[in-house]
């Protein structure tokens, strides 16, 4: 019953049991299992909605959380945790959800699994907690070590790489006999620094700050959007004390392009907690002084986006500087940090980011959008901007756009309402034009 989602709808509409062991060579597996162990979020949701046990087992102990983190399955493993499933469980060789995926080197699953209060010091039956399962990886060849668990005299090998949804490296190793009559194949993720990051971050393990700066840099050009980069950044990011922000702040002066850059990613959010910024003083001026220093494109971009991030008027002159540089290359960055900076009467600054939410790129024409919707200001312009958005081709521009008109009680909110709900299934865009706000406009 892993199967498409209209195959497995008929079976269970036809009275099928979803908990039904099933039959033939594989005896005793489940289907929610093999849903899990697959990444087949429509069928697991079908399957929970017509009563399977999410704890339910198979043979060797196995649920479908298990199967989800040995697989680096986040959203099936989001799912079946919000559907009540045993965090901390094990198998019968001990393994646990955390085990896995940190073997498996999936951040993805590990922050579900974080998040779901699951015990980062529960060890599996070999007596390795997550932390040291993953340092463990985190040190070998991933390839050569994947080749290990599976080579046999006279097979051929393949290696295949590709990212994995949590936008890590996934390693595919797989071998065939001379025959051809045998195969297998292991996988892995790539992303075993990320993990150990995260680990540490959840035992309150102080990591030096040159060690976790030497993971980010190593993964830069790894992971699709530099996922273990921004992990690291974030970690760091969280201590909030004078020795790390000082560390970073000598990156920010480094020699090295890509130091700069992560020093700059890394501080830009410094100590941030729920609203307070305790380094705004020290961290403004930092960047301020790198918009006039700066020569590498890579690093201003990251100069630009922390600017923003203070969201602070008097970064908006420097935010305006690197915008209006020759060969500038516009991108979501420049809306994102603009409209943080923008006072509500500043008209050049509007202007820029008015012309931003008319750029050729939808992503650009979004961030735009979504950053006018969030001014403190309400105008005319800034009405008949936003109305002008919602015959955009991008769907979540026209809900931004919505949400920025609903909120300031503009009646024409009501069309965004309209075509968003009519042609478009994006949850975000739904929701955003579903909010109270919206549909009273």
């Amino acid at each position: 019953m892993i199967g498409d989602i209209e195959t497995v709808g008929k079976l269970l509409a036809g009275g099928l049991d979803p908990s039904t062991p099933s039959e033939g060579p594989d005896d005793g597996g489940l289907a929610l299992c093999a849903a899990a162990s697959r990444d087949r979020t429509e069928v697991i949701t079908a399957l929970l909605a017509a009563g399977a046990d999410v704890n339910a087992r198979e043979d060797g102990g196995w649920t479908a959380l298990l199967w989800a983190a040995a697989n680096g399955h986040a959203d099936a493993a989001r799912l079946l945790v919000e559907a009540g499933a045993e965090v901390n469980v094990t198998n019968d060789v001990g393994d646990t959800p955390l085990t896995l995926a940190a073997s498996r080197g999936a951040p993805g699953v590990v922050q579900v699994l974080l998040e779901a209060g699951a015990d980062h010091e529960k060890y599996d039956g070999d007596g390795d907690s997550p932390l040291e399962v993953a340092l463990g990886w985190a040190g070998v060849h991933l390839e050569s070590a994947l080749l290990d668990q599976i080579e046999q005299d006279g097979w051929e090998y393949v290696v295949a790489r590709q990212y994995a949804k949590d936008g890590t490296e996934l390693i595919t190793v797989a071998g065939r006999s001379a025959d051809g009559e045998q195969s297998e194949q292991v996988q892995a993720q790539r992303g075993h620094a990320a993990v150990a990051t995260l680990l540490e971050d959840a035992a309150g393990i102080y990591t030096p700050v040159e060690q976790l700066v030497a993971r980010a840099l190593a993964h830069r050009d790894v992971d699709e959007d530099a996922e273990t980069w921004w992990i690291v950044a974030d970690s760091l990011g969280k201590r909030a004390d004078d020795e790390t922000y000082e560390a970073l702040a000598r990156l920010c002066v480094s020699e090295d392009a890509r130091e700069r850059e992560f020093g700059v990613d890394a501080i830009a959010q410094f100590g941030f907690s729920d609203g307070e910024k305790p380094y705004l003083e020290r961290t403004l001026p930092l960047l301020q002084k790198m918009v006039t220093t700066e020569g590498n494109p890579q690093v201003l971009r990251s100069v630009l986006a922390g600017l923003g991030h203070q969201g602070d008027p008097r970064a908006l002159p420097y935010v305006l500087d690197v915008l209006g540089r020759p060969g500038h290359k516009r991108t979501m960055t420049d809306a994102i940090a603009l409209a943080d900076v923008l006072p509500p009467d500043h008209e050049e600054g509007l202007a820029l980011l008015i012309s931003m939410t008319e750029d050729e790129d939808s992503e650009i024409r979004d961030w735009a959008t979504s950053g006018l919707a969030g001014l403190a200001a309400d105008t005319p312009v800034i009405r008949d901007a936003l109305a002008a958005r919602l015959s955009d081709s991008d769907l979540r521009t026209v809900a931004e756009a919505t949400r920025g008109l609903a909120d300031r009680g503009d009646a024409r909110a009501a069309q965004g309402v309209e075509r968003v709900l009519a042609e478009s299934d994006d949850e975000y865009a739904r929701e955003l034009v579903t909010r109270p706000a919206a549909t009273e406009s």
